[in-house]
Order: structure tokens, then sequence, then C-alpha cells
């Protein structure tokens, strides 16, 4: 496990007085508050209770009014449209939006989404030729296409017209179509820049359908019917659960508690949530994500669409389990792939990784970056080679400290195809290349990355007192979720604290650890914290990181539904106490 930095904020404890006497909320929560930028009641209020009149205006989005404009007329004139999404979670969920989007408006639309093993990622103009010779006149790319102009000029060429809705860093030249929605691109003046794909299809949607005259209460209905796909999306997408993205969430999960749609009701109902239990942002991202992102990684992203696109309840069971069991395989060649990677010595001085196998399955490379990105906390790159074509197709991750996207772009010419984002990128390349970009791709990251860079931060919200941890202070923290990228759980600091007995080992490697202060104790759980229980001798005097979470099995045995879960530990300083 390597050693942490402790960032730890100086206190502003009138601010976060003030904050918690104005809101009428736990002290804990008001620091956390005032940490992140929300002393002011009326900010902190609106974050604390986000309303789908928060959502922006569709319309502020650049390209957005030519677009609705398009759509709608292709629907009234009964034309062709086929929407075109990617294989993971944002864009299998973008095609689900705007199918039913399309199908409220009066019409119809087909979809492809590309096999990952079989196409690769992004646009590919045979599909375009196929779409073609089968009469379909417009195209709404979601989640991709910002990056495919020659695509979209191919499809011009066709006679078919395209609308692009992307997330992603665009080029310098956007592609040749009808609209490009995207509130990256330059000159969009939409306030809200972290929609992920599923997002930006939804506010197609949400202007699409204030144009059918509805009453107010039929689009609210239907505008929280689409937010708990958009919910899904933007959890698994990994991006800020801040701004218009919360209010999104917010309710977009509320609404799991109540699904009349039978695939989305199979999908809960494996992987746990039944008898209407709705998952926090954290168990969409490890148990419910995962799974619909297994069928793109191990097969077909199809399996995902027609699951939320079917209205058949023993179909839509059968397909749920074909998820959970391809999920199930996913998370073995995962731990396979992984292991080889981790096999392979990495010297200190080495800046960014290049990991390469020729047999290793394309569908989990960015899973497997993933979870050593964790372990290293480097830059990584990890590449496998496609049967089909000869070439080494792979995901990158990246530690905060680095923009993958500009290391990319800065060599450029070794690449058949890339695209991607800050800290997540893709990539296609000549197999004899990949020792060069190993070379090249880790002396750009020497040349940028400083020694502390290479150390995970451990940000703390405040620093508390055990005797300011109870059931109703740690309820006002959970009243800050949802949790996830930009809204992290709140992390807590203890100093100066005397573990007051021995560990206990849990399952050969977790502990359970408890500290006292000044006469109050808390029991930590400390997961594959086995290997320092030597840290934790009874008597010693200890600074403590932790974070709150919800414990439903302690709830469910009719303990507090709540536990501390360590993060790090350090020896207390001499200032401590």
């Amino acid at each position: 496990m390597p050693a942490s930095r402790w960032l730890i904020p100086a206190p502003d404890l009138d601010a976060a007085g003030a904050l918690a006497a104005a809101l009428r909320i736990s002290s804990p929560a008001a620091k956390v508050l005032v940490r992140r930028g929300l002393a002011d009641p009326a900010a902190a209020r609106r974050f604390l209770n986000p309303s789908l009149e928060d959502l922006l205006d569709p319309l502020l989005m650049l390209g957005m009014r030519p677009a609705i404009e398009r759509l709608r007329r292709a629907i009234q004139a009964g034309e062709k449209i086929l929407i075109y999404g990617d294989y993971d979670v944002d864009g299998t969920t973008s095609v689900v939006l705007l199918t039913k989007a399309v199908q409220l408006a009066g019409g119809a639309a087909g979809y492809h989404v590309p096999h990952r093993l079989k196409e690769g990622y992004g646009m590919r103009p045979e599909v375009v030729e196929a779409a073609a010779a089968q009469g379909v006149t417009l195209m709404i790319s979601v989640d991709t296409g910002i990056r495919a102009a020659e695509v979209v000029a191919r499809a011009s060429e066709l006679g078919i017209d395209t609308i692009v809705t992307d997330h992603h860093l665009p080029d310098s030249a956007l592609p040749p179509a009808v609209a490009v929605l995207n509130p990256n691109q330059r000159d969009c003046p939409y306030p809200e820049k972290n929609l992920c794909g599923a997002a930006v299809a939804f506010k197609l949607a949400q202007g699409l359908l204030a144009t059918l005259g509805w009453t107010d209460g039929k689009l609210r209905r239907v505008t929280e019917s689409f937010l708990k796909m958009v919910a899904i999306a933007t959890v698994a997408d990994v991006v800020p659960l801040t701004g218009e993205n919360r209010v999104m969430v917010k309710h977009g999960l509320a609404g799991l508690g109540n699904v009349r749609n039978v695939g989305l009701r199979a999908l809960l109902d494996v992987a746990g949530f039944t008898g209407g239990t709705v998952p926090s942002a954290r168990q969409v991202a490890f148990q419910i994500a995962p799974r619909l992102n297994a069928a793109g990684r191990m097969d077909t992203a199809k399996t995902v669409i027609e699951l939320f696109l079917s209205s058949d309840p023993a179909r839509a069971r059968e397909l749920a389990q074909q998820l959970h069991d391809q999920n199930a395989e996913r998370r073995q060649v995962e731990a396979e792939v992984r292991e080889l990677c981790e096999k392979l010595p990495v010297a200190e001085a080495t800046a960014a990784l290049v990991y390469y196998g020729e047999n290793w399955h394309r569908g989990v490379l960015g899973i497997v970056a993933s979870r050593l990105v964790e372990r290293f906390h480097r830059p990584v790159f990890v590449l496998g080679r496609n049967s089909e074509d000869g070439m080494a197709q792979g995901s990158g991750r990246s530690i905060p400290a680095f923009h993958l996207l500009d290391a990319l772009e800065s060599m450029s010419g070794l690449f058949v195809k890339f695209g991607g984002h800050t800290h997540a990128a893709g990539l296609t390349m000549e197999v004899a290349r990949v020792e060069e970009f190993r070379e090249r791709f880790n002396a750009f990251a020497a040349a940028r990355l400083r020694p502390e860079d290479f150390l995970p931060c451990l940000d703390i919200d405040a620093v508390l007192e055990l005797r300011e941890i109870n059931d109703q202070t740690v309820e006002g923290v959970f009243a800050l979720a949802p949790f996830g990228h930009g809204n992290q759980p709140p992390l807590f600091a203890a100093m100066g604290v005397d573990v007051a007995a021995p560990p206990v080992i849990m399952k050969e490697k977790h502990l359970r650890v408890t500290v006292r202060q000044n006469g109050r104790t808390l029991v930590l759980k400390a997961w594959n914290f086995a290997e320092r229980a030597a840290e934790f001798a009874p008597g010693a005097r200890i600074d403590v990181a932790f974070q709150l979470e919800e414990d439903a099995y302690s709830a469910s045995r009719g303990y507090p539904g709540w536990a501390a879960m360590l993060r790090d530990v350090r020896p207390a300083g001499p200032a401590a106490g």
C-alpha cells in the first residue's frame, strides 16, 4: 500500500458554525460544505436540495435549435433515422434515450453500436454506406462522432444528414454535420461543460419533447423517467457529480425506487436491488454499471439496448441474467490480465507505463488500466493485439496531475486512431511501434510530472473530534450525496487518537480497529489493512483518515446503518493532542 500525502485544510470554524446554524445541519456536514466552496447558505441549500427546475434550458447549447428542427422534420416526414452509439454504458443508454424520445414524438429509429472486438471504437464509413443503402436520411451520433469528420462527410455524400451529440474533446475542426451538440466545442455558451454523452442526448430529447405541446405535468413525468438512465450513465462515465450533473443524478437515483421499465427492473433485481431498494451512486458504479459494460466488453452491447427496449418481462430477465454471467466472465479475464501486468517489475524512475500482450482480451484493457493506476499511481496504457487487423489496440487511464489526451496529441503520428479525455483515452497503432510509444509516453510524462505527483493524495475535508460523530451528524454527511467523481465521499481525520484494543483480523485481509479519544471510542473497518496490523498496537497514538459509509448489513441486524471506513493511518505528530 503506497504512502500517501495528507492535505489538511486550515479550518474556518466561524464559517462552518454560521452555515450549520443557518441550515440547521450538523457541524461535520457544514465543515465539508465550507471546505468545498459552499459557505454561502443559499448555494449550500441549492446543493443539498437540487430541483428539476435547476435543469438548464437545452436551447443554451450551441447547435440545439437546428438539431431539434432537423429531427422534427425527419419524424414528421417519416424519414428513416439511424442512431449511432458507443458500446459502453454511456453510449448504450444514449441510444435508448433517443430511441424512446423519437418514439414519443411519433417517429421510429434504428440503431447501431459497434462490436468492440470486430469494429473497435468510433464511427465507420461502411456502417454509413449500409445505412444509405437501406434508405436512412438522418443519422444521430450519441457519445461518439466529434472526431469522425471523414465518416460524417461520407454520410453527406450519400445523402444522409448527421446530428452529432458527444461530450468528448473535439478536434480543431468539427465534423461537417447539420448540427453539433457538444458543450466542449468552441463558442458553446452552455454553462455545464462536464455532461456525459447520455446527458447530451438527453438535452436533445428534452428540447424535442418540449415542442410537442405536452402539459407541464406530462413533460415532468417523462423527464423524471429519462433521468433514471441519465443517472446511471453519468455515474458510470465518471464525470463530476456537480452542477447540472448533480441535479440529474440526485433525481435519477431517487427514481430507481419505482421502476416501470421491465428491462431496468430485471437488471436491478439481478444486481440485488429488490423490493424498491434504491441504489446509491457507489452501488451504481460497482454493481450496475459493470453488468452493463460487460456486454460490450465480452460480446455485443446490443444486449443492453434490447434489455431496456424490451416489453417482455421474461425476455428481460433472460437478458439481465446474461449480463450478470458476462460480468462474472469479465471479472475472471480481467484478473488474469491484471496478474500478468503486475508481475512485471516497475522501476521507481519510470514515469508512465505501457503494457502489451498478444492474446489479451481487448474488452477488459480499460478496466485493467484503471486498476494499475490505482496500484502504481502512474499513467498507464494497456494494449492488446487485434487478431482481425493485427493492430495494437487498447485503453489508457491517468493520475490527476497528467493530461492523457495532451500526451497522445504530442505524438499523434504514432497512431492510426486515438481519442478520449483528460484522464481516459483509447488508441489504435501498429504493433511494431508499441516500444517507441512506450519510450515516448514515458519521456513525455517524466518531463512533466514531479516526484510528489506519484504519491496518492488524501485530501482531508475536515478534522473531527470523535465526540462529533453520532447518528445525527452521520445523517447530515449522507445528505451531501450522491457521491462520486467531483463530489467524493467526505474524508475526515481524527488526530492523536489512542488504539484502544488489539486489532481484530477479519478474513485474513481486513482489520477492525477501535480507537479512543477523550473517553469516546470509534470502531473503524480497515479493508486490506492486515499487513499493517503492527501499526495498531494497543496504546499507540495515531492519526486516522476515514470515511463514513452506509452499512446495510449492520442496519439489517438492528445496529446503526453506518460504518467508519479507515483510509489511512500514520503516527500522531507532537501537536496531535
